[in-house]
Order: structure tokens, then sequence, then C-alpha cells
């Protein structure tokens, strides 16, 4: 997955997220079907290109230097083909392998980079025909050996 293709991956998930919360800005409470109903409306559908899901374990508050796995689903994409862990020159997941590659049910392992810091980083999953992303949260208060920047 090259920079332009992370960078709409982004763009398309997080568009995707925000219509799945809502434009109305009300709450749960006031759009709740009355007890006994069924509300009957579905979430809208991510676009097309971006229907892909993906989970991040542990997440929140992953450490540098630990494993962490990367589920999902390619919602109707060829299978996962690549995952990508941060933003411009900042690589947030490394050693990444591909456990199994099934549409219906990917797994993937990585090791989060020694050089992130506190913060949320983006992970894309490319999976042939559509994308994910999900966001890391990453705490590296703690570890041993690590001052500057980041801590």
């Amino acid at each position: 997955m090259n920079r332009k293709m992370a960078a709409t991956a982004l763009g398309v998930g997080l568009t995707a997220g925000l219509l799945g919360l809502g434009a109305t800005g009300a709450s749960a409470a006031e759009t709740a079907a009355p007890a006994g109903e069924t509300a009957g409306v579905a979430a809208p559908k991510p676009p097309k290109g971006a229907r892909a899901v993906v989970r991040v374990s542990p997440n929140p508050t992953a450490k540098r230097g630990e494993e962490v796995t990367i589920t999902g689903h390619c919602g109707g994409g060829k299978g996962l083909k690549n995952v990508v862990g941060g933003f411009g020159n900042v690589t947030l997941l490394e050693n990444v392998k591909i456990v199994k590659d099934d549409p219906k049910g990917f797994v993937a392992k990585a090791t989060l980079s020694e050089k992130i810091g506190n913060g949320v980083g983006p992970v894309f999953v490319d999976c042939g025909g559509e994308a994910g992303v999900t966001l890391l949260v990453t705490n590296v208060t703690g570890s041993p050996g690590k001052t500057g920047p980041g801590n």
C-alpha cells in the first residue's frame, strides 16, 4: 500500500466512520425505538472500497516492542494483501506477518516500533478491492531505557 492508497483509505475510512455516527447529533436515548419495537433503520453501509473491517489487540495502550494481533474481515475484498501502520514518515508497525489471508476472517501479527511515543496512529489493511482502517492507541510510559519526546 503506497502513501496515496493509505491517504485515500484513511479519508474513506474516516468518512465512513463519521457517516456511521450519524449527522443529527441526537443522543442514543432520543433515537431509540419505544419499548417492544425495533427501530428498523440500519446504519449506512460504508462506500465500496472501504468495507474491510480491522481490529488491533491489545488496544488501547499497546506498548513499544509489543506484539499485536490484527484481525478482521475483507467486506467483499479478495483477501488480506497488506497491513500498514503509521502515516507519512512515522512507522507504527514492524515485522508484519500475514498469518491467515482469508477474506472472511484474516489474522496478521506485527511488532510495535521502538520509536513510537504516546498517542494514536492508524492501522490500514488492503484486502484487494476493499480497504479498512482503525486507530491504535499507544502508551509508552515507563518503557525502560527510553527518554526524550513522546515519553
